[in-house]
């Protein structure tokens, strides 16, 4: 049964840590998941790497959507059971699902009628990675209602304090793709070698059974899930919250990943090479950015629940535990992309171009991973407040800057290729510096407001 599990008593540091390690092997989990799609894609090719990158911005481009009703479950959730209200628990559960279904149907519809015209953005010049992307592309259209479905899920468990469920579910889906790629990508066990095809099989299939698993976690269970109508009309009430909370980072992730769709077609004029590179390297990332998104969620809730009782001391204490948990997660990925470079990416591709190029992006994006950790980190404790716009106003801002910096460091008179990259990891140092900054400058004004209001008292 799914408790409904308070952050608001005891140990701080055990209560955000009991909630944190499951959401952070969540992401470890989805991490694999995308590093196991890669190796085994890798074995067919970087033409192929370079297919599934291209045709996997538009399923990145997808979280803007599902990112409306996940935060806005997650909070909203967080901030209810803070407040012991299990009636607008429901309702905010109620509505961000409806919403999911319904943005994933669309969205799905999208893909397969414009997939030409959307591939045909990049201007890749080879015909056979055009034609590979666009067949990915059509297959995993028709899981996107369950892509869509699963982190919204996923946030409404985190919200009541139970992370642990999510985490096994996840898991088991991960296990589903890891069992499925090489099976259905090289043709094992008298299975035809269906190459990019077989890893869309593979991922809308393992999505599928995530879906299927959440569903029967739910049913039945006397619980914050009882009796919520599904067919029941969007009540407009929570509809508005959701949005309210949802849209900022909604249009964040939207447009941070117009912003790379950019990138990486800046990146097409040295060829499909870079753009290989750059989808393998971003999975590799996942290291540092997907645990810390993790950690995030549990500051999300953490904070979001504690809002809701009027707890600011524990939410300082909480938001400083959390920044030395990510940190040492950002310093570690930071020491594995500059000396580890090389084995990484051998894992991945056999043309010493593809690796000595793969070297130095790695390299360069290790100087800010400290940074964009204690970014996503704080990201969380935003939202756990239900200010969801400051960060998505430093990331629209400082990730937009990395198309006019690509272009001028590019140049063949500065750093080449080289610029590009740097554009990427200097824009996630400002990020990160400038977010933190803002949080404990709203911290303080609280502390301070506290202060006055004891002073008037006596």
């Amino acid at each position: 049964m799914i408790e409904k599990k308070k952050l608001t008593e005891g140990s701080i540091m055990g209560s955000l840590t009991a909630l944190a390690v499951p959401i952070m092997a969540t992401s470890f989990g989805q991490m694999a998941y995308n590093i196991t799609d890669m190796f085994w894609i890798g074995r067919v090719g970087s033409d192929a790497v370079a297919a599934v990158g291209t045709a996997g911005f538009f399923t990145w481009f997808a979280m803007a959507f599902i990112l409306i009703s996940k935060i806005g479950a997650e909070v909203g959730v967080a901030h209810s059971i803070g407040k012991d209200n299990t009636v607008e628990a429901k309702g905010y559960i109620r509505t961000s699902i409806q919403i999911n279904i319904i943005l994933g149907i669309i969205y799905s519809l999208i893909l397969i009628l414009f997939r030409g015209k959307l591939i045909g953005f990049f201007n890749i010049a080879e015909d056979n990675v055009v034609g590979m992307a666009k067949d990915y592309l059509i297959i995993i259209s028709f899981g996107i209602p369950f892509y869509f479905i699963n982190p919204v899920l996923t946030g409404i468990f985190n919200g009541t304090g139970d992370s642990k469920t999510p985490f096994k579910i996840n898991i088991i889906g991960l296990i589903s793709n890891i069992i499925l790629d090489p099976i259905l990508i090289l043709g094992l066990v008298g299975m035809p070698k269906l190459g990019v095809t077989g890893a869309a099989i593979a991922t809308i299939l393992s999505q599928f059974v995530v879906t299927i698993l959440f569903i029967y976690s739910i049913k039945g269970r006397i619980d914050i899930f009882n009796r919520i109508n599904f067919l029941k009309g969007i009540d407009k009430i929570y509809l508005k919250k959701i949005i309210k909370m949802g849209m900022p980072p909604a249009v964040q992730s939207g447009l941070f990943t117009v912003f790379s769709m950019l990138i990486a077609r800046i990146l097409a004029n040295w060829g499909a090479v870079p753009i290989a590179v750059q989808k393998v390297g971003s999975q590799i990332e996942a290291l540092s950015w997907m645990t810390a998104g993790g950690f995030s969620s549990a500051l999300s809730a953490f904070v979001g629940q504690n809002y809701g009782s009027g707890k600011w001391d524990r939410i300082y204490k909480g938001y400083f535990s959390g920044l030395l948990l990510v940190g040492s997660i950002g310093i570690g990925a930071t020491i594995l992309f500059m000396f580890g470079g090389e084995l990484i990416m051998r894992q991945f591709f056999s043309e010493p171009d593809v690796i000595h190029e793969g070297i130095i992006y790695l390299k360069i994006l290790g100087v800010s991973q400290l940074f964009m950790t204690i970014e996503i980190a704080t990201a969380g404790a935003f939202n756990g407040l239900g200010k969801t716009l400051p960060p998505a106003l430093v990331s629209i801002v400082l990730t937009g800057a990395r198309v006019p910096m690509a272009l001028v460091l590019s140049s063949p008179t500065l750093l080449g290729l080289n610029g590009v990259w740097w554009s990427i990891s200097l824009s996630s140092v400002f990020k990160g510096i400038v977010l933190v900054i803002w949080f404990i400058f709203i911290l303080k004004k609280v502390n301070a407001t506290k202060s006055m209001e004891i002073v008037e008292a006596v």
